[in-house]
């Protein structure tokens, strides 16, 4: 196999001193980015074995901020690999060579904690099925079209078919069970009901966790059943009961104030994007929370964009209307996407400083700690895309700690 690059992962087998203690649970995650869903598994008591992400940029900010706190509290492996099958009109998939890294990783570690449970977080990026245009379809071969139809979710249910983890946890974009998606997460929760599993799903929003942030999103939980005991059901939590509603100013609390284009020199990841002189002077006037329909009456004019006044005036409607404008302080944010960094792309700027918030910024109102570092941390393009794709960590922590309680529970309930 010439994979050694991909399989050795980044400080695989340093480990850290410390108390060992056995994990809650041990657990793989799919998809797995730069980690935010890892860190919320490490945060629930759980031990990851590995992450596996075709994206190799993702590498050092995964592993060097996830070591683990329990077991051997060694570090995940981050097999950079795609999780697609090999065809002659896909050569690029490696799920062979996933199935036989996760073969030794799984049984080593089951056979090291042989009364813990296994979680899979199944966290598929939405784009490879939800984005691809037909002019993009019409340019792949008719086999690579339908594999890629068929979606990442579906392709993992191999993986869990093959290891029967005790436990599924997934998490993906609000309307993917619309049927516009292709009932892509239907088939999903059906696949793992047909391989004895008891399955919830539902739709939240991460301000409702103690997140600072206003993210819609689908949750799906499952728990392998005995075949005695498949009636047996839980019911998925919607919100955590015991988090007040965090704001963007509870989020951004301490951190010094930055100038657009400015690195803090000792706070890593504390960088906001320049400006131009004409978007300095637009966000000058926004007041935080408000519509940018101030741009039309500002001191210096009618400031809108051109492409702009021609599409509210098609509409008749003012359309791109969180472009150049502030966050409200006294809300939570809105959606954090990989172009947070810019005011140009939404609802990003800074309530008082004027500029777009900062990475370090981004992150925190994704609940990410201050000491989770994103690589290359002085650069903008990269980072923003890795904290605007990540599962919120605090979000993960929830999730894994209730999953593996209700497991727990039903396995009492069966012996």
């Amino acid at each position: 196999m010439h994979m050694q690059d991909d399989l050795t992962a980044v400080l695989p087998n340093r480990k850290r001193r410390g108390r060992r203690r056995v994990p809650e649970f041990l657990a793989v995650d799919f998809y797995c980015g730069a980690g935010g869903t890892t860190r919320g598994l490490i945060d629930a008591g759980g031990y990851v074995i590995a992450g596996l992400d075709k994206e190799k940029s993702c590498r050092e900010t995964y592993v060097a901020n996830n070591g683990n706190e329990t077991g051997d509290r060694s570090y995940p492996c981050f097999l950079a690999l795609d999780l697609l099958p090999a065809t002659p009109d896909y050569p690029d998939g490696q799920q062979s060579d996933a199935m036989s890294c996760l073969d030794d990783l799984i049984f080593d570690h089951r056979a090291r904690y042989p009364d813990t449970p296994l979680l899979f977080a199944i966290c598929a990026p939405c784009q490879p099925f939800t984005k691809l245009s037909k002019t993009a379809r019409s340019r792949l071969p008719p086999a690579a079209a339908q594999l890629r139809d068929r979606g990442l979710l579906s392709q993992t249910c191999r993986f869990v078919e093959r290891f029967k983890p005790d436990m599924v946890l997934s998490e993906n974009v609000p309307g993917i069970d619309n049927v516009r998606y292709g009932g892509i997460w239907k088939d999903f929760a059906d696949r793992l009901a047909g391989l004895g599993y008891q399955v919830e799903t539902g739709r939240v929003c991460t301000s409702d966790f103690g997140i600072p942030q206003y993210r819609k999103r689908s949750i799906l939980a499952a728990i392998r059943m005995h075949p005695d005991r498949m009636h047996d059901s839980f019911s998925l939590p919607l919100k955590d009961d015991s988090a007040g509603t965090r704001t963007v100013a509870d989020a951004l609390q301490g951190l010094p104030p930055l100038e657009a284009g400015q690195k803090h020199g000792e706070i890593l990841n504390h960088v906001a994007r320049n400006l131009s002189e004409l978007n300095r002077k637009r966000i000058s006037y926004a007041k935080p929370g408000e519509s940018n329909i101030y741009l039309e009456n500002t001191p210096e004019g009618d400031l809108s964009l051109t492409c702009h006044k021609r599409v509210n005036s098609r509409h008749k409607n003012r359309c791109f209307a969180d472009v150049y404008t502030r966050m409200a302080p006294d809300r939570p944010a809105p959606t954090i996407t990989t172009r947070c960094h810019s005011i140009t792309n939404g609802r990003f700027g800074h309530p008082c400083q004027d500029r777009a918030i900062s990475m370090r910024e981004a992150a925190r109102l994704q609940s990410f700690k201050d000491s989770y570092i994103f690589y290359p941390f002085d650069k903008l393009t990269p980072v923003a895309q890795m904290i605007g794709n990540a599962v919120p960590p605090a979000l993960a922590h929830f999730y894994a700690g209730w999953l593996v309680e209700s497991f727990k529970s039903m396995r009492c309930r069966a012996s």
